[in-house]
């Protein structure tokens, strides 16, 4: 039997005019993006909606942003698309909307925990100077050694961050250690190792003062039981108990997306068909590169 498994998307998916649609057409998507902006303190829709590019690529704007525009298109989905899922999955960011589309947080709560993480990560940023870099047609354990070696030889951070797809690794880590692990990935045979224009090492150790404040909001929010597992980023598996979904949001914010294992597990699980419901398109991309036979749609 086929199952239906929803995805959400994360950081970089942002766009000007993002959710003004919805915002305009639907009554309920005006309430929502109004909370928001009440919850946030600022008129976050404003920036969405008619802001420039700067402004919406600042971590406390997109992340918030993002998430918003994924859960108002998910909650207000037109009627054909809008079947009960039979699991759900987030990329970094996107687990927080995914664990409001399967019930384990509400709209309110998932929203402020979004914005302490999106502070904390902005916070952790400024402390040292890190960045990230997209690693082109090398095999997974070849990435995994070279930044393995990196580390070892140099003292600086260097690790996996998002494991996308077959052939596309992104590392993160120090400036310095970023630059030298590039080098020697085109030397391992990388088509090509990509600094990004991000500005910090996100899903990786220098990260740990944003993991701190995250976890202490997490721990003081209410999970619920959720209607269908989330198959959470650092383990790749269908996770239904609120006490390990915790456990698992705080990890990610320090540990690596397995975004390639996730959908893996899905499809073993039984997914056919996957939906993105958010800005952009991109785990559509993602989603067809670890299994070609994916039947995949997206709800903006």
């Amino acid at each position: 039997m086929s199952k239906n498994a929803f995805v959400f998307p994360g950081q970089g998916s942002q766009f000007v005019g993002m959710g003004k649609n919805l915002y305009e057409s639907n009554a309920t998507a005006k309430e929502m993006f109004e909370k928001a902006n009440e919850i946030l303190g600022f008129r976050i829709s404003d920036i969405m909606f008619t802001g420039t590019d700067e402004q919406l690529k600042q971590t406390n704007v997109t992340q918030p942003a993002i998430f918003i525009h994924s859960v108002v298109a998910y909650l207000t989905m037109p009627a054909e698309n809008a079947v009960v899922p039979d699991m759900v999955a987030g990329h970094s960011l996107g687990e927080f909307s995914a664990l409001v589309a399967n019930k384990t947080l509400s709209f309110e709560d998932a929203l402020r925990l979004v914005s302490v993480r999106a502070k904390a990560m902005q916070a952790a940023c400024e402390i040292q100077a890190s960045t990230m870099a997209a690693v082109l047609a090398l095999a997974d354990e070849k990435v995994e050694e070279v930044c393995a070696q990196v580390q070892k030889e140099t003292g600086e951070v260097v690790v996996p961050a998002n494991y996308n797809c077959p052939g596309q690794l992104v590392i993160s880590g120090s400036i310095k250690g970023i630059e030298i692990a590039c080098e020697q990935m085109k030397a391992a045979g990388a088509k090509r190792a990509l600094v990004l224009p991000v500005g910090g090492a996100f899903h990786s150790p220098l990260m740990n003062p944003a993991k701190i404040e995250l976890a202490a909001a997490i721990e003081a929010t209410h999970f619920n039981n959720p209607i269908c597992p989330v198959y959470q980023n650092v383990v790749a598996t269908a996770v239904t108990d609120p006490a390990q979904i915790k456990q698992n949001l705080i990890a990610q914010l320090t540990g690596a997306v397995k975004w390639t294992q996730t959908v893996q597990a899905m499809v073993a699980d039984g997914a056919t068909h996957f939906t993105e419901v958010g800005p952009g398109k991109v785990l559509q991309g993602l989603v067809q590169k670890v299994f070609k036979e994916a039947v995949v749609a997206g709800v903006q």
